[in-house]
């Protein structure tokens, strides 16, 4: 007992401060020290703020150069594309037309080769009826269903049928009238008499 006394004793006795000693008293509370370089604290931790990217203006320039670029290229092909949409529309539209002029004159094409087949075309009809066959052929009107040459359902129809040794296939030999095209497009088929290869004995048998 007589110890923890003395302890107690010692601890509650006034400090001796002698002449010319300096006095520290302790700090009890810790002020938090600041971050250094922009850092924020949030809930007892310390988050450090990246500094923002930088932009660079001539990139940014140069993106939406490329972007307008690119947009008025894609104008460029469309408004080709549709130049040449109607310009094939104008020229199927103006092939049309002639094709349907050049229609009604067939008729008088086959007056014309009647009468030149019966020797009545002489002198200035004659004359007349070349010019105006020319002047036909020059817009694109073609003439077709000549004897010889190889029968073609899609532009020859046949109105007659025979059989020949002399022929080794499906062959034209009479045209009762002439077939015409305009362009790529048939306004006429020819009325024509069809000749087959006549069947040989074997393969009658």
């Amino acid at each position: 007992m007589t110890d923890k006394h003395s302890d107690e004793t010692s601890a509650e006795e006034p400090q001796v401060v002698r002449e010319g000693e300096v006095v520290e008293e302790p700090s009890t509370t810790h002020a938090p020290s600041e971050p250094e370089g922009g850092a924020e604290v949030i809930s007892g931790e310390v988050v450090i703020e990246e500094p923002a990217a930088e932009i660079d203006p001539a990139a940014e320039v140069k993106a939406q150069l490329d972007e307008r670029t690119a947009d008025l290229q894609r104008l460029q092909a469309e408004y080709a594309n549709y130049r040449k949409r109607v310009e094939r529309d104008r020229e199927s539209v103006v092939a049309g037309a002639k094709a349907q002029v050049v229609v009604e004159f067939l008729s008088v094409l086959d007056d014309v080769e009647r009468a030149e087949a019966h020797g009545d075309l002489t002198g200035a009809f004659k004359a007349v009826a070349d010019k105006f066959s020319a002047v036909l052929t020059k817009t694109g009107l073609e003439a077709f269903g000549h004897e010889g040459e190889p029968f073609d359902p899609s532009v020859h129809e046949a109105v007659q049928h025979s059989t020949s040794p002399e022929v080794d296939g499906p062959t034209v030999t009479g045209v009762l009238r002439r077939g015409y095209r305009f362009g790529d497009r048939v306004v006429r088929a020819a009325l024509v008499a069809v000749t087959d290869a006549e069947p040989t004995t074997a393969s009658a048998d």
